[in-house]
């Protein structure tokens, strides 16, 4: 699988990269490929298009009330979410040498393989739209939680889906009701799909996390705040959604302190 997970990394087209992620999920669930090992690159291929700015370039329309304003968050969740696939392969082709269960491989490939459907449901419905996933500019600040965090296991888990999925989570419900105000009731469905898998991600996250540190001998939520402190380039930014959040697993003790 690691080297499936590899191909995905070198994918550049989405298209070609959620078929991949498709195909190397269900290969691995049905037993017909051994983890293996493969080195991962040090970026995932991208394509052409959108063009890659840095995050404060990047113009945020807010207003949902107009088509542009929705397009432009569809096609902003449509980037995270392309990015989500590549660090969910990046997992599991970079931590294969760990001595790590095949649980833990079981768990990031199905992760994987919802972040391509969450893509493929945003594209679909940019296209429904009239636009594009391309059409727009893009941040490439995302990619820097992975190389920040190559060479320790407990800083990926701790900054990807402890932080940055998380975050996802705060935000989410309030993004919904924005579109289900603005009568677009396709565009808040798939949000909330995709809010329901992203709390199953964070409990992933969060399980193998404190299943590492117990085996580590290390106490989780100080583990969590000392790699996060070390390793996120950012705060941590209340209002937290804590029902959400303890749903996933995830304590306050880890991110109300840091």
């Amino acid at each position: 699988m690691a080297g499936g997970a590899v191909a995905v990394l070198c994918a550049a087209d989405p298209a070609l990269k959620v078929a991949l992620s498709r195909a190397v999920a269900a290969g691995w669930q049905q037993g017909r490929l051994p983890l293996g090992a493969a080195a991962p690159p040090p970026r995932p291929a991208r394509p052409e298009r959108p063009p890659l700015c840095p995050p404060r370039e990047v113009k945020r329309r807010r207003n949902l009330a107009v088509p542009a304003g929705r397009v432009a968050l569809l096609h902003a969740l449509a980037h995270i979410e392309l990015n989500a696939i590549d660090l969910a392969w990046d997992i599991v082709a970079r931590f294969t040498h760990q001595g790590l269960p095949g649980a833990f491989f079981d768990e990031w490939a199905g992760v994987a393989a919802e972040e391509a459907e969450h893509f493929a449901l945003l594209d679909a419905r940019l296209t429904a739209l009239g636009a594009a996933y391309g059409d727009l500019p893009a941040h490439d600040g995302l990619w820097e939680a992975a190389a920040d965090t190559a060479h320790d296991l407990l800083a990926r888990l701790a900054v990807v889906p402890l932080v940055l999925e998380a975050r996802g989570l705060d935000v989410t419900p309030d993004m919904i009701g924005r579109l289900r105000r603005a009568g677009d009731a396709d565009s808040a469905a798939i949000l909330e799909r995709i809010y329901e898998d992203e709390i199953g991600h964070v409990a992933v996250g969060a399980r193998w996390f404190a299943r590492l540190c117990r085996e580590r001998g290390l106490e989780p939520a100080a583990t969590f705040r000392d790699r996060v402190t070390r390793h996120f380039r950012g705060m941590l930014k209340p209002p937290f959604n804590v029902a959400a959040r303890e749903r996933a697993g995830l304590p306050g003790d880890f991110y109300a302190p840091v």
